[in-house]
């Protein structure tokens, strides 16, 4: 474990705030948290014994930060509550009952034949939700049965025992300026002790990020590789509607880089509609917002949407390096569950039903831990058990779908990749696993590639990124520190400028950055307010300058239904 830190000044700072004692502590309201603190107090309640939980929301409530397409497979939910059906507030309301993949040219569409998909490529008994709404209501089923839920408190700090063990977090300082003084309504953060504290946060955490270098739990996995996600909720003609249509297209519009669409028909008469772009395109000049807003164009997607109307948006970063790319889960004092440490199975495009089922997992291995009066050691049965989980067999039969549709393109690398997942399904294990390149080295210079000249949006079908934004609604105190910070503030303008044309013009789907003109000089102007936490600039930066880090709690997007 390195040493990078001083825990003198980090006690001296301890005794300022407030602390309040916990069994465990948990990182994040998303289906990992939630379903954590679920299955820990299920096993109070089946042994007669107390254990004490509470959930961290960075959002203003459970749900606001949640953005997924979503297609849910409800194998953990089976686990969690087997009669789930049978509730009268059931959360899975429209099941899937037609799946269709496109391929996609310009103009054209082919169906790609279901029959030559393995049979778990199949979303037989599968739901599409918003996967928001799903959260906000695993929350209600966790508050009453006695698990604290404290939104808009955004943990900010990791806590450290004198023997470098995870003793808890701290949720960051309210009311402090953009000059780093003291507001007149100024309120220190909270300390939250515990013997076991789970990591949540999601898609690249700010603090998981911290804790992978920190206890080197990467030493032995690939690196860790990501697609962006953009989304917009659509209300929609009424005859276009079929209730559980899910549709996944490839293809155009993307060229030399990989990714694809998605187009749910869910409950309400909504579609909710998506593009991915992986990260580890090469050209800097490509903007995955305007990809987006392409792809809506083509006739076989803009059909279902003519009529319509937008009325949500928003993006997220995706783990996309599966199996390989799993770090070690278990260090002293705590746990990383869900997306924290990247469970998505890429090819079926799922990952609430792993993350669910790691928390649950994890929760398991804590709650021995505590009621064998143990505390900030490492929970070594958590690693066991997710090796010989389902998930881990899930992730393995796929682990080399995206690098080798990376390596050999859309046609090629998915005829291979369909190869290599039909041989694992009937048992016949490939004798390699192939590995994963970081995605902020992928970009070629600028000079050397083609620019893109993306058409103007229309207003119809096709938007801007600030008026995406707004229908978001993100919002952010805008005299606080800026919480995207540079390493380096010379880096955007004298490095990636000349090298790269400034790529986080064009990667960020918020505009959040820019490059203006002062005084006759590019400046780097950075909006932080118009953030909406997809984490995109502190993965693809190319030198790593930018580094994400939590805003007040409460502070970005709001999403509904999403």
């Amino acid at each position: 474990m390195s040493e990078e830190r001083s825990f003198e000044g980090e006690n001296a700072k301890m005794s300022e705030r407030e602390s309040m004692p916990y069994d465990v502590v948990i990182v994040g309201g998303g289906p990992a948290g939630l379903s954590a603190a679920i299955r820990l107090k299920q096993l109070a309640d089946e042994t007669g014994k107390e254990i004490s939980v509470c959930i961290l929301e960075k959002g203003s409530e459970v749900g606001a930060h949640i953005l997924s397409g979503a297609v849910v497979d409800p194998r953990a939910l089976d686990e969690l509550f087997p009669d789930w059906r049978d509730f009268d507030d059931n959360p899975l309301t429209t099941p899937v009952t037609e799946n269709h993949h496109w391929v996609l040219s310009k103009t054209k569409k082919w169906e790609f034949p279901h029959i030559a998909m393995p049979s778990f490529m199949n979303n037989k008994g599968t739901y599409t939700v918003s996967l928001g709404n799903f959260c906000r209501w695993l929350a209600g089923r966790a508050e009453a049965m006695g698990i604290e839920i404290f939104p808009g408190f955004a943990a900010a700090e990791i806590l450290y025992n004198q023997d470098g063990s995870v003793k808890g977090v701290a949720t960051g300082d309210m009311g402090i300026g953009r000059d780093g003084e003291k507001k007149p309504d100024y309120m220190p953060g909270m300390e939250l002790h515990a013997k076991y504290t789970f990591f949540a946060e999601g898609v690249r955490g700010h603090l998981s990020k911290q804790l992978i270098r920190q206890f080197e739990l990467d030493a032995n996995s690939q690196p860790q590789v990501y697609g962006l996600g953009i989304k917009e909720l659509w209300d929609i003609d009424p005859g276009k509607h079929v209730p559980g249509r899910v549709i996944h297209t490839q293809g155009w519009p993307l060229d030399d880089a990989n990714g694809g669409g998605f187009l749910y028909h869910q409950e309400n008469g909504q579609v909710a509609l998506g593009f991915v772009t992986w990260l580890n395109y090469s050209n800097p000049w490509l903007s995955p917002f305007e990809e987006m807003q392409r792809w809506k164009q083509h006739p076989a997607i803009r059909e279902t949407l003519e009529g319509g109307k937008r009325v949500s948006y928003g993006a997220r970063a995706i783990n996309d390096g599966g199996w390989q790319s799993v770090p070690k889960l278990a260090f002293p004092g705590g746990a990383l569950i869900g997306c924290s440490a990247g469970f998505v199975n890429v090819p079926r495009i799922k990952g609430s039903h792993t993350a669910m089922k790691t928390g649950m997992m994890a929760a398991e291995a804590a709650f021995e831990a505590v009621q064998a009066e143990r505390a900030h050691d490492e929970l070594t049965s958590y690693e066991q058990a997710y090796e010989d989980s389902w998930v881990y067999k899930e992730l393995r039969k796929v682990r080399n779908t995206l690098p080798l549709v990376e390596k050999f393109g859309n046609f090629t690398g998915t005829l291979l990749a369909g190869m290599t997942m039909w041989a694992e399904h009937i048992g016949i294990r490939m004798p390699f696993t192939m590995k994963h390149h970081r995605d902020n080295e992928s970009l070629w210079r600028a000079d050397q590639v083609k620019k893109i000249d993306y058409p103007k949006p229309d207003g119809v079908i096709s938007f801007d990124r600030l008026s995406s934004v707004f229908l978001s609604n993100t919002n952010h105190e805008e005299d606080q520190p800026v919480h995207l910070t540079l390493k380096d503030p010379d880096i955007p303008i004298e490095h990636n400028l000349p090298l790269y044309a400034e790529p986080a013009q064009r990667y960020c789907p918020a505009g959040v950055y820019e490059v203006v003109e002062e005084d006759g000089s590019p400046r780097f102007q950075i909006n932080a307010q118009n953030c909406v936490h997809c984490k995109t600039c502190d993965i693809k930066d190319p030198t790593q300058n930018i580094n994400w880090v939590v805003p007040e709690g409460g502070g970005g997007p709001n999403y509904p239904n999403m």
